[in-house]
């Protein structure tokens, strides 16, 4: 059945691509240089829908949800379904399977966690990172005071054992989803209808919510452990780093996202943007300006 929103992918073909443990939706466009768009909480793919049809005028676009969001279904055995680790192995073979052996990969919100430990697994594999609204995962715990702990509740509550959250999610999805939303994005109405309506109709599901908790639980757990394995090696990310952050914002100890990846990647550059949280939907044409000109002084991206 067509979702609500493959009408605002234009010229995108909708296919189904299975990996050993992830049975991904993904929509893929255009020619030339491999980019991997990857989206954040609570939503799916549709997130991309301003900024791929741009992209995909010169690269090639691919535009999965996230394992376990969306369409896209877990159907391996995996005890960790949500370590990043996990799903940046099935992205990597899911990338593979479309013929795409080097790529840029672009993430947001929770896809930002899953594209640096792409960045940080494959590092042959993967040719630039752009990181969006996101720092690595022990940065953010180490900084979580009272401030972030009222505002970004859901890190701690949709990190509780099962079936906590998922109990508490099934009383009124809609009702959570829209909250969450309209706070990411100042304002719900700046989200296109045909998006919403998408991002509505996954959230409903019992077993995309399970999914998205068990995101949130490796995040607090073997996420963090792998990140600081890597940390505490002194391990860094050797592509190229673009950060695009929202606009004025700052971590525990007053430290700023460029201060923070300073750690974790050799060349990176940061830039802050207005709209909030969900920035490839609030703030599409300055994202597209920013990535047009990184990935155009990206000369081997394929």
């Amino acid at each position: 059945m067509s979702r609500p929103a493959n009408a605002l992918f234009p010229g995108f073909k909708d296919r189904r691509v299975q990996t050993a443990d992830v049975d991904f939706a993904v929509l893929t466009s255009g020619s030339g240089p491999a980019i991997l768009l990857l989206h954040g909480y609570p939503e799916t793919r549709s997130a991309w829908h301003r900024i791929a049809p741009v992209l995909a005028a010169s690269y090639s676009v691919v535009v999965p949800d996230l394992p376990g969001y969306g369409d896209s279904r877990v159907t391996g055995t995996l005890m960790d379904m949500g370590s990043k680790r996990r799903m940046a192995k099935s992205l990597h073979e899911m990338m593979r399977a479309l013929g795409h052996d080097r790529f840029v990969v672009v993430g947001h919100d929770r896809g930002g966690r899953v594209a640096y430990r792409l960045a940080l697994d494959f590092e042959e594999e993967v040719r630039a990172l752009v990181s969006v609204t996101v720092v690595p995962t022990p940065e953010m715990w180490e900084g979580a005071g009272k401030a972030f702990g009222l505002g970004a509740w859901h890190w701690f509550m949709l990190a509780q054992p099962a079936p906590l959250p998922e109990t508490l999610m099934a009383a009124d999805p809609r009702f959570l989803i829209d909250l969450t939303l309209a706070k990411m994005a100042g304002d719900i109405r700046l989200i296109d209808p045909a998006a919403l309506e998408d991002y509505r109709m996954a959230f409903d599901s019992d077993e995309v919510r399970h999914a998205m908790c068990e995101d949130y639980r490796a995040g607090a757990s073997v996420d963090e452990a792998d990140d600081l394995a890597d940390r505490n090696s002194g391990r860094k990310i050797q592509a190229p780093v673009l950060v695009l952050s929202e606009q004025g914002r700052l971590y525990g100890g007053g430290r700023t996202p460029l201060n923070i990846w300073a750690d974790w990647a050799v060349s990176v550059e940061c830039e802050g943007l207005p709209g909030g949280h969900l920035l490839p939907e609030t703030a599409a044409d300055q994202m597209i300006e920013r990535l047009l000109a990184f990935l155009g002084k990206i000369t081997d991206a394929r």
